[in-house]
């Protein structure tokens, strides 16, 4: 499962940020999850919640945002949207598509307190 090692990165990431903002917890992290990351949301939220006991995030509400994924058809030239790999093009039907959003994860942002 590598929810729980994304989780861990999260938390990382937002108890770093935490600490520069002189903070004492961490109420809310949003999420962002393109469509393509092979993330799946309910395992990264369980997963995070485990990891982030004893941790300035304990408690935080976890917000996900699926951004969609989004590529290049150069059948027809066309930028398309697409909800998984190896699909053909809606438009076309070609194959020849090229991913350029929807496989990245990031923090968005987060509340401190």
């Amino acid at each position: 499962m590598h929810e729980m090692a994304l989780a861990e990165s999260v938390v990382r990431i937002v108890e770093d940020h935490a600490r520069k903002a002189g903070a004492a917890r961490v109420v809310q992290v949003r999420l962002e999850i393109g469509a393509l990351s092979h993330v799946e949301p309910a395992a990264l939220s369980f997963s995070f919640e485990a990891v982030s006991q004893g941790s300035m995030a304990e408690g935080a509400e976890l917000v996900i945002e699926r951004t969609p994924g989004r590529a290049w058809c150069h059948d027809c030239m066309k930028p398309i949207e697409i909800d998984r790999l190896a699909t053909p093009c809606p438009t076309c039907g070609g194959y020849k598509v090229q991913v350029t959003e929807g496989e990245e994860m990031r923090v968005k942002d987060m509340e401190v307190a």
